[in-house]
């Protein structure tokens, strides 16, 4: 599958814990990452400084569903489930 147009939810909604060109303490869930264009492309795509959490992070069906607010929805309750305690 590949990334729907427009969307960005994987560069929104998750918390991304490992330094980002600009973020350097990463960033929160629900927080946009910098790095994250207008059009919702990523910057550093492809660039040895994308944190290597963004490249294991592959669209799929069940996540991104049919639209970016679906993926939101579901990358926020994953990110619920599976923060410490």
């Amino acid at each position: 599958m590949e990334c729907r147009s427009n969307c960005g939810a994987c560069c929104t909604a998750p918390s991304i814990t490992s330094p980002i060109p600009g973020m350097p303490n990463g960033k929160p869930a629900g927080v946009r990452c910098i790095q994250l264009a207008d059009d919702n492309r990523c910057l550093i795509f492809g660039k040895p400084e994308r944190p290597a959490f963004c490249g294991g992070l592959q669209p799929s069906a069940d996540m991104c569903g049919d639209s970016r607010e679906y993926a939101i929805a579901w990358l926020g309750e994953l990110e619920l489930a599976t923060r410490p305690q």
